[in-house]
């Protein structure tokens, strides 16, 4: 990428007016598209962690971390996150599998849980690429949500989720969780207590606490559920009622970069530790910017972050809060796996808005509420996506499909000055 910072323009989440060149290279899939954007576009991108982790030190700090509990490794269980939520793990997974060895843990009796939540399961060629050579040198537990006889039921929280916790996890000596701190657009944050649930959650109770993104009274979507909130989001609070029915006893919160590399791993425990954790990424993604736009050209970041449209929405959600009321949206997102679920499209067959929201008041599902975010989106702006995936699958969900050259057209007849470009709009949140 062609990019050269002004000598006052490499702090955080600034507005960067003329200091790109006309020539920018935008992330699509594992490729790259040009843009010539001219001098007055503002360019929002995020100001990437310093890498202050490698194996030998991670290893150190968590043996130092596991020196000061003491755990139990007679029956220890590392939860990870799935090919969407990667968090280094060829890198930095046999690291801590050796630490827990080092410190007497047996290779037979670690179980490693990929935590999907409501994903579907990925290959094994995905599951190798994922975690590394340990994925056949270890035990690896892909999760079924459907498998009821998987759970215990502990209790219901004061919204209304049963918690059911897989036994195997009850049964544990000890619990590692290990995943990426990312933002959610409706649970705030993704990682750390995530990965016990939703990520090895039973599907009903997902639901339930999925079902809480809706305001029933305003039949619209929570005000609180908002990427980078925890405090007065509905969703995220009952998410911590959840979590201290069972925690995990150690926890390794990675930092990413833009291109999902990682710069740092937290290792703590509990509440106060993931939103130290949470703080930390949002010093990097989050910024406060008032002006919206005519038009927003963003990229998701790539692959995996565009491995489907499900995934890539987290993009789209967080750059049309730059957009003005009647503006447009342009979003690059591969989509090489299309929608990424079957439970999506099914929402926008039931005649609108209202009836999809009066649906899903009745029994949330899947997606459901991925679908209204989308509707609410189209009714305010125009979205289009540069997309693998087919005009007539982008139609049916009120999103049209561009190629490369209408969007450099698009651009050469609009004023510049009324143009953001957003290099990675899966990770820069408007505060």
């Amino acid at each position: 990428m062609k990019m050269s910072c002004k000598p006052t323009a490499c702090s955080a989440y600034q507005r960067i007016s003329g200091s790109l060149s006309d020539d920018m290279e935008l992330k699509y899939g594992q490729t790259s598209l040009n843009f010539n954007l001219g001098e007055s576009a503002d360019i929002f991108r995020i100001r990437d962690p310093e890498k202050r982790v490698d194996p030998a030190f991670f290893k150190m700090q968590l043996e130092k971390a596991l020196g000061k509990i003491k755990p139990d490794l007679a029956d220890p269980v590392v939860i990870v996150g799935d090919k969407t939520r990667l968090c280094g793990y060829p890198e930095f997974l046999p690291t801590a599998l050796e630490s827990l060895l080092d410190l007497g843990a047996s290779r037979e009796k670690i179980r490693l849980f990929i935590a999907y939540g409501t994903h579907p399961r990925q290959s094994e060629e995905e599951s190798l690429n994922a975690y590394g050579p340990v994925y056949h040198e270890f035990s690896f537990i892909h999760h079924d949500c459907l498998d009821a006889d998987s759970f215990e039921q502990l209790g219901v929280t004061s919204r209304g989720t049963e918690v059911y916790v897989r036994k195997e996890i009850l049964q544990a000596s000890f619990i590692l969780g290990f995943g990426a701190i990312s933002h959610h657009y409706f649970a705030g944050y993704g990682g750390g207590r995530k990965l016990i649930f939703p990520g090895l959650g039973y599907r009903p109770a997902i639901y339930q606490n999925h079902g809480l993104f809706l305001d029933r009274d305003e039949k619209r979507l929570a005000r609180g559920c908002r990427a980078g909130q925890l405090d007065g989001n509905p969703l995220a609070e009952d998410l911590f009622e959840v979590e201290r029915h069972r925690s995990a006893d150690l926890s390794i919160h990675g930092i990413l970069n833009s291109s999902g590399e990682v710069c740092d791993l937290l290792i703590g425990k509990g509440e106060s530790d993931f939103r130290r954790a949470c703080g930390i990424h949002g010093e990097h993604c989050e910024r406060k910017q008032l002006k919206q736009y005519d038009l927003v050209v963003a990229s998701c970041g790539g692959f995996p972050k565009d491995i489907n449209f499900i995934q890539a929405h987290k993009a789209v959600h967080n750059a049309a809060f730059f957009v003005r009321d009647g503006g447009d949206l342009i979003v690059l997102a591969e989509c090489r796996d299309g929608i990424g679920s079957k439970t999506f499209l099914p929402w926008f067959e039931m005649g609108g808005y209202t009836s999809a929201f009066a649906k899903l008041t009745e029994h949330y599902e899947g997606n459901g509420g991925t679908a209204l975010a989308t509707m609410e989106k189209t009714e305010r702006i125009d979205i289009s996506l540069v997309t693998d995936m087919e005009e007539e699958l982008t139609s049916s969900i009120g999103i049209s499909k561009v190629n490369l050259q209408k969007v450099r057209e698009r651009l050469a007849l609009i004023d510049h000055s009324q143009v953001a470009v957003i290099p990675n709009a899966s990770l820069l949140v408007k505060k």
